[in-house]
Parts: C-alpha cells; structure tokens; sequence
C-alpha cells in the first residue's frame, strides 16, 4: 500500500460508504423474523441517527484488523456495522439534554432536536440492543464460538466497565475534577474501548492466536488514545463550522483533559509517541499493516 495519505483517506472514504449502504439496508422498512413491526417514526430516527455521514473509522479498523489476518470480509463488514449501530446509540444518548446537551452533530441537528427526547432515547436503545442482533444473525458468517467471543467483547467495551462507565465518570468530572491517572482511565473507557475493541475482534473474526490478540488489542489502546488527544486539541483549536459539532465546551464546563494539564506542545510530542508505539507493534506484520498504519497517522493529524 502506498503511504500517500490521499490514497489512504480514498481508500476510508470508500469503506464508509460501503458500511453507509450496508446500515441503510439492514435499517429498511420490513420488519424481521419475529420482529412484530418497525414503527416509523422511531425507524426514521435511528435512521437519522446513523446514516448522517461520518469517517466510519471503528469499522474501518474492525475490517483492517480482520483483513491483516485474512479473516471473513462479510463477517466483519457486518460486525463493522453493528458496531457503529453501538457508536450512533452513544452519540444519540450523549447528546441529550441530561448527558452533554449538544444541540449539533456532524453539522445537522441533534436527534432530539430533529425528532424529541423520548424518541431519541428509543432510537438509542433500539440501536444498542440491534448491534447484537446483526452480529448473531445467520448472515453473519462466522462460527457459533466466535461470535459469542464479538458480542461478550462488545458488551464490555461498551457497557459498565467501558463506555457507558466512561460517561459516568465523564459527568462526574464537572463537579469533581479527576487527577491525571483518573483523566486517563475515563477516556480509555468512555472513548477508548470501541477503538480498542474494533482492533481486538479482526484476529478473533479470522481465527488468529492469542499473541496476535495481544498485539491488536495493544494497537487499539494506542488508538483510543491517540484519538482522544487529536479530540482534545481540536476542541481547543477548531471551530463548531469545521467540527460540525460544539467546541470548546471542556474548558467551559470546567472538565480536565490531558492537553488542558499539559498543553498543545505536549500533546504534538506525544501523539508522535503513539504514532512510533503504533509502528512497532504492528512491526511483526511488515507491509500487510501498512493501512493500520496509516490510520494511526491519520487519528494522530485529523483536523476534524
């Protein structure tokens, strides 16, 4: 793969098209085998929820991370989607009036703007409990076992000890102000866990060895990471326009980060750290990681 970051960010363009269309399918009008019927109003809003564009980077890295150990492109397009089926659940919730209040997303009202609270509350449990349907459906060609390794991997990553934990201890954080070991668990949690768990699954999807778990796992921690600190900075240097959502609102609501404790100069030197760590992780693998690669040098330098 050529290391030209235009090729890379065609080649993700591409892939969030292919998870967009395949979202859009599995959220269509007929209702399922044992499902009584599906509402419209309550459909139209998930699907205001999900299909609302996006980088669609946790199921890029699910099906890259599958890909590196030649495991089932279906399976893990599919788990991809549920997965960002989960990620839209978060982010409907999230931007509730009760949770972070936010009346933009990706530059279009919020769904409790664009609908009600109510049914941005239902479009979000309807989304959280449909990620586990896609992934054990007959469609998702993978054995029995596996898939019971995806989904209690994915009930974790997102739930108590993950992401909704996460959010917990982020609402917490406006009133008590977490130290710098409490900053980092929070969002290793709150953000880090899906990354983490897209990374995780493509040596589970393919049948890979616990080493090669390891390894993956390891890889999506530096991820979440990365992630969150390119996230920090950009809340303090970009705008509403470029983001398509609200900025500046961690420093408004008082919220510690570790680019508010130690600075944007920090924060270049160490996101050039994970971006070192992420190679040599991945170094075993040589050029058949080259597009994990990139990616990690692309969630390091995004500017949106």
């Amino acid at each position: 793969m050529t290391s030209d970051p235009t090729s890379f960010e065609t080649h993700l363009r591409d892939s969030a098209a292919r998870t967009q269309q395949l979202i859009s399918t599995l959220l269509g009008d007929s209702a399922l085998e044992d499902e009584i019927a599906r509402p419209a109003h309550l459909l139209a809003a998930m699907r205001y929820g999900t299909l609302n564009g996006g980088k669609r980077l946790r199921p890029f890295l699910l099906q890259e991370s599958t890909a590196l150990f030649d495991g089932s492109a279906s399976a893990a397009a599919r788990i991809g989607a549920a997965l960002e089926c989960l990620h839209s659940y978060s982010l409907i919730h999230d931007d509730l009036p009760a949770m972070d209040d936010d009346d933009l997303r990706r530059g279009k009202p919020t769904v409790h703007k664009a609908f009600d609270e109510a049914t941005a509350i239902l479009a979000g449990d309807s989304l959280l409990t449909y990620a586990f349907d896609i992934i054990g459906a007959p469609e998702t060609d993978l054995a029995a076992d596996r898939k019971v390794q995806v989904m209690l991997a994915l009930a974790r990553a997102a739930g108590l000890g993950g992401m909704a934990g996460g959010q917990a201890l982020d609402l917490a954080a406006e009133t008590t102000v977490p130290d710098e070991q409490g900053i980092v668990t929070l969002q290793a949690m709150k953000t880090g866990a899906l990354l983490r768990f897209a990374c995780e699954m493509g040596p589970v999807i393919a049948g890979a060895s616990a080493e090669d778990r390891t390894r993956l796992r390891r890889f999506g921690e530096i991820i979440g990471l990365a992630f969150q600190i390119a996230d920090d900075v950009l809340d303090i240097t970009s705008d509403a326009e470029t983001m398509g959502k609200a900025t500046g609102k961690d420093a408004g609501r008082g919220k510690a980060t570790l680019v508010g404790l130690h600075g944007l100069d920090w924060a270049e030197q160490r996101l050039d750290q994970l971006v070192s760590e992420a190679v040599a992780t991945l170094s075993p693998y040589g050029d058949k990681a080259a597009m994990l690669i990139a990616t990690a040098r692309y969630v390091a330098n995004r500017t949106h």
